[in-house]
């Protein structure tokens, strides 16, 4: 029998949390935010810690950022139960469990090795 999309959490799903967050500085990043970057495992950055003091590497996984994706606010195709009002973004503030000195470091070793290499 099939299972209502709607009544699936995130790991059942596949769909991002979309994180409020900056795990690092803790800036809001709304679900509708143009400055939220993710790593392969969802750890939220906003553009300007990704870039400017992450250079780029996660400090969880050592893998690269890109920009999150917006999940349109409205089910566009109402037959598929889709958009924020179906699935809203996560309320839960994410930080990061490193010092910043554990990041500096970490960051440093990785941040001049290839993506293809990490």
């Amino acid at each position: 029998m099939p299972v209502c999309m709607q009544t699936l959490c995130h790991e059942e799903t596949g769909m991002l949390e979309l994180r409020p967050n900056c795990e690092l500085c803790d800036c809001d990043l709304p679900p509708d935010s143009g400055d939220a970057m993710i790593c392969t495992y969802e750890c939220t950055y906003c553009t300007s810690c990704a870039e400017d003091v992450l250079h780029n590497v996660c400090p969880k996984c050592g893998g690269n950022f890109t920009p999150r994706p917006i999940r349109p606010r409205k089910a566009w195709r109402p037959d598929r139960g889709l958009g924020l009002e179906n699935h809203p973004a996560s309320n839960k503030r994410v930080h990061t469990p490193f010092s910043r000195e554990e990041i500096d470091d970490f960051v440093a070793r990785l941040r001049q090795v290839p993506l293809q290499d990490r």
